[in-house]
């Protein structure tokens, strides 16, 4: 079968396509022909190798997995013979820990689940490790709820673009901050209002928030905390930005300990792809209270090119790679 595969770090260079065996599953696992696999900026921290402490997961010196990829979105074409919840010809989305960026992939039954019929196969690619990701933090991290007033930073990104829909459909009030191209995107989101973050600088005036989202990595939590109720909730997600070591990891690291001193809540966000999560939000997708805002669809072939341009921060919500 094709494949992007890589064998060191670095930019889209990296990646190539080449002819791999196919998988084989085992007992639990399930073979998916990958019709559309999602882009998220995990992909490009395992590609780049950036920050250096997540080669102590990734692979010291190269990826230990070649295959790129992890959100995926195809038709089951194989079942181990312990799986119960699917059968050949079922349309699933889900996450592989074996890579997605190829034409076929295993992927365990519990990170699966049936794809919504309202989806095509590129929206529901998109959805799993960003769709997860904002559930945890406003669900669960967050504890959002009906009437509160929530900040989310990176409003037109992937897991921003889920978190301010998210929070929108538990009945929050929200304001999303983005750059200008972005500002009409958000606000087709659903959120009350938006902040231009090149024009108006969110931390000035007097609006207090129950619960931030940050997604955007770059602010500093005393900054952030400026904009929090006394009681009120900070939720870190993923690490962008920062220096070669930590990147932008180095605040959730500190969170537990500055909320020993401080009476808002700061949680540094971990987060997967569970079932429960996963049934979540198929249930939201499959409503409409959630749609996975796709902003382009690149070939097999350009798949580092996709991830190059998720990394400069130009997409409308997701990218996509078509298999």
């Amino acid at each position: 079968m094709r494949a992007v595969v890589q064998n060191r770090y670095g930019g889209a260079d990296v990646l190539h396509i080449e002819r791999v065996d196919p998988p084989v599953v085992s007992e639990h696992e399930v073979m998916v022909r990958v019709r559309a696999a999602g882009v998220d900026a995990g992909v490009w921290h395992t590609t780049a190798g950036k920050p250096l402490l997540l080669r102590l997961f990734f692979g010291l010196r190269g990826p230990r997995q070649r295959v790129a990829g992890r959100d995926v979105a195809g038709e089951v074409t194989e079942v181990g013979t312990g799986v119960t919840r699917f059968a050949v010809g079922d349309e699933v989305f889900g996450t592989t820990l074996r890579g997605s960026f190829a034409e076929f992939t295993r992927v365990p039954e519990e990170r699966l689940v049936l794809k919504p019929t309202n989806l095509s196969f590129e929206q529901a690619a998109v959805s799993p490790v960003s769709g997860c990701t904002a559930l945890h933090a406003v669900r669960d991290a967050g504890r959002v709820r009906a009437g509160e007033k929530v900040l989310v930073l990176g409003a037109g990104g992937g897991v921003g673009s889920f978190a301010v829909q998210i929070a929108v459909a538990l009945g929050a009030e929200v304001t999303g901050v983005c750059s200008t191209a972005k500002v009409d995107f958000v606000a087709s989101l659903g959120a009350s209002r938006v902040i231009d973050r090149t024009k108006e600088d969110f931390t000035v005036g007097t609006d207090a928030y129950d619960v931030v989202i940050d997604t955007a990595g770059r602010n500093p939590l005393s900054r952030l905390r400026r904009v929090m109720r006394r009681r009120g909730t900070l939720v870190i997600v993923g690490g962008e930005g920062g220096g070669a070591l930590l990147g932008g990891f180095g605040r959730s690291l500190a969170a537990p300990l500055i909320s020993l001193f401080v009476p808002q809540r700061i949680i540094g966000l971990t987060s997967s792809e569970d079932q429960d999560a996963l049934e979540a939000l198929r249930e939201l997708l499959a409503d409409g209270r959630v749609t996975p805002p796709v902003d382009r669809v690149f070939p097999l072939e350009q798949a580092g090119e996709a991830i190059e341009y998720l990394h400069a921060g130009q997409p409308l919500g997701k990218v996509v790679v078509a298999v």
